[in-house]
């Protein structure tokens, strides 16, 4: 028969160690989003960890219990966002498959959030080698993983030659897109771009 004493030690083992701190889940997806509507609405240079913790609903010390610095923060939430990655198209063509990857895309570059972040963390890129290499990481891990796979269907579709290369096709699908939304920021896209940037790009990468 077990007695209360038999239990205790058992309780006391199942016990967080004293000052143990339990950081909520919640509460750091919240800190977070804070810090992309933050850099939406004032820009990197600006942004403040007060300003964080007010937007997220919480103390400077819940910010501080993650992250050391604002910098730590950012570059936190920016490299999180190879993870994420884009959804991998599956129309059964390249050039289906590279229209729904812009349609997606452009939609994410057309955000406000994105569209006012991405311009500023490039601009503190250029002064922070730190962010440099963590937009970088996520901008070509979030690009690389997708292209890759879809011109790996093209590939057994028979549709490209096998042996393309990575870094030649992942320019030509991605860098179009990206200099028309992020670079010089046009501000609509003309009817039937994606359209035709998705012929062009099949076009080129099965000339390859």
């Amino acid at each position: 028969m077990t007695t209360n004493a038999d239990e205790a030690p058992k309780r006391a083992r199942r016990r967080a160690p004293a000052g143990a701190a339990v950081l909520r889940e919640d509460v750091t997806e919240a800190i977070r989003a804070a810090v992309f509507e933050e850099l939406a609405a004032v820009g990197y240079a600006r942004m403040s960890i007060e300003g964080i913790a007010r937007r997220a609903g919480v103390g400077k010390t819940a910010v501080y219990r993650r992250w050391r610095s604002k910098l730590h923060l950012v570059l936190d939430v920016v490299s999180a966002m190879a993870v994420l990655g884009l959804p991998v198209p599956d129309t059964g063509s390249l050039e289906g498959d590279l229209r729904l990857l812009y349609e997606v895309t452009s939609r994410a570059l057309r955000h406000p959030v994105a569209s006012q972040i991405i311009p500023d963390l490039q601009a503190e890129a250029a002064r922070n080698p730190d962010i440099a290499e963590a937009m970088q990481k996520a901008l070509r891990d979030g690009q690389e993983g997708v292209a890759s796979k879809i011109v790996a269907a093209a590939e057994q579709r028979g549709e490209v030659r096998s042996g393309v290369d990575p870094d030649l096709a992942l320019d030509l699908i991605s860098g179009p897109l990206y200099w028309r939304s992020v670079v010089i920021r046009t501000p609509k896209l003309p009817k039937g771009y994606l359209e035709s940037l998705a012929r062009a790009t099949a076009g080129a990468l099965k000339a390859l």
